[in-house]
């Protein structure tokens, strides 16, 4: 039996996304794939059994029912906190190994998927190289690019990791880094011994979130067309400017969601009649009787928010680097973007896969 982890330089890397593309690849290989996240952030409850949000949603796409108890044998609660903050945290290492040997039973090949980066929980010795070590596993680091790669970090762990450590995937790639990234950074890392298994582009549909789940995450509600609330965001523009200014950025944007005053009406129909995905009204005022109607006719939804726009686009920024990958459309597009960039002639020779 075989054990893969997927592990990253930061939290929100893409580790789900890359763990369900590969354990489906190898599904479809024939082979017997079984599935463990051991350390969990997002405790949920499903039919009275507790476990990790991310670790249900991958077992049902790998089409897995395992013990969610099995599956993600430590949930990170505040009570955990508390007590490992207090050196009352016992060695759960074992505890894992466990687990894990049992679920590996009948399998040919077990995917191992991460929490946070590499070294989120060692303030318990849970982080990601301590598991690697203690279950004898073959890893994977996915570095997703914030302004530059963290390099410094993938070095750090081929030290720490040496030959458990097959490679690197780096991920969110945008187009205007790519020659930086071949002319120096990848045959930098190569050099290290970081074997780069693949570059995913930057693909604006992987960040994208329905209108209805962005007036959840933000607080707010959707209070025009309502029944257009399925419409995908990819990206956003802030509506603070002269219209003719706006007029000119928002030409440029493509399925933008408009922040802007609710007092801006103005600006608003502005972007109803050119069209943007959703409009986010600030500061808890309504929109009046012509916007709505417009909203209504055009078929675009509108969320009423308390926070002021500044607020609201800071965590606009947040969500859409950091947005879950939950739809099936998501699952599929980002299944193919892994799949076409993986190099899986490389992992299927190191981890002795014909």
């Amino acid at each position: 039996m075989l054990g893969l982890y997927i592990g990253s330089t930061s939290g929100y890397s893409g580790k789900n996304m890359i763990a369900m593309s590969i354990g489906k690849k190898f599904q479809k290989m024939g082979y017997n794939v079984g599935y463990m996240k051991p350390v969990g952030v997002l405790p949920r409850e499903v039919d009275g059994k507790r476990g990790d949000e991310d670790a249900f949603f991958v077992q049902e796409v790998l089409g897995l029912t395992e013990d969610p108890a099995k599956v993600t044998p430590v949930l990170v609660d505040q009570d955990f906190k508390v007590k490992a903050f207090k050196g009352q945290c016992s060695d759960l290492l074992p505890v894992i190994e466990k687990e894990y040997l049992e679920l590996s039973r009948d399998k040919d090949i077990m995917i191992v998927s991460g929490s946070g980066s590499m070294y989120s929980g060692k303030y318990c010795g849970l982080d990601g190289v301590n598991i690697v070590r203690q279950l004898g596993l073959k890893c994977i680091v996915i570095d997703r690019f914030n302004k530059e790669l963290n390099y410094d970090y993938l070095t750090v762990l081929k030290d720490a990791l040496g030959e458990n450590m097959i490679g690197a995937i780096l991920n969110d790639i945008p187009p205007y880094f790519n020659e930086e990234l071949t002319s120096m950074l990848s045959p930098f890392l190569e050099g290290k011994g970081i074997k780069i298994l693949g570059v995913i582009p930057r693909d604006p549909l992987m960040g994208a979130i329905k209108v209805s789940a962005l007036a959840s995450r933000l607080g707010g509600r959707v209070i025009s067309a309502p029944d257009k609330a399925d419409r995908v965001v990819e990206n956003f523009i802030i509506g603070t400017m002269q219209v003719e200014n706006f007029m000119l950025h928002f030409k440029k944007s493509k399925r933008s969601a408009v922040i802007v005053g609710g007092d801006r009406s103005d600006v608003q129909l502005v972007a109803l009649e050119g069209a943007a995905q959703c409009l986010i009204l600030t500061g808890n005022l309504y929109p009046n009787d012509i916007i709505l109607t417009r909203s209504e006719v055009l078929g675009i939804p509108i969320i009423l928010v308390r926070d002021d726009t500044y607020a609201v686009a800071k965590e606009m920024d947040a969500l859409l680097s950091r947005h879950k990958l939950r739809d099936a459309i998501k699952i599929q597009h980002g299944s193919q973007l892994v799949n076409s960039s993986l190099d899986y002639q490389f992992i299927n020779q190191v981890l002795d896969l014909k």
